[in-house]
């Protein structure tokens, strides 16, 4: 699987840390290779036309925008962005 570059944006306020938080554990729990990293630059959240925050960039697509996701929510949004191993990668002859 190739390293995501993961994106949680807000301007500082508790959603945003509670979502930063939320996400890093899932990555960390699930052995997710991923760069994560927040951004509070609002010039650089408004990029994105994300009116309201906190929001979740991954590989530079807004997967959820103005609210706190779930461990699960967030554990879904990578697998729907994980593509499934070729027969080769699982081993299928």
């Amino acid at each position: 699987m190739e390293k995501k570059e993961i994106k949680v944006l807000g301007h500082g306020c508790s959603k945003c840390k509670k979502t930063f938080a939320v996400v890093e554990k899932v990555v960390e729990s699930n052995g997710v290779d991923a760069d994560l990293s927040k951004v509070e630059d609002i010039e650089e959240i408004m990029r994105y036309n994300i009116m309201s925050t906190p929001a979740i960039v991954i590989d530079g697509k807004v997967v959820l925008k103005g609210k706190v996701p779930s461990e699960a929510e967030v554990k879904a949004i990578l697998k729907s962005l994980t593509p499934a191993p070729s027969p080769i990668e699982r081993g299928d002859d």
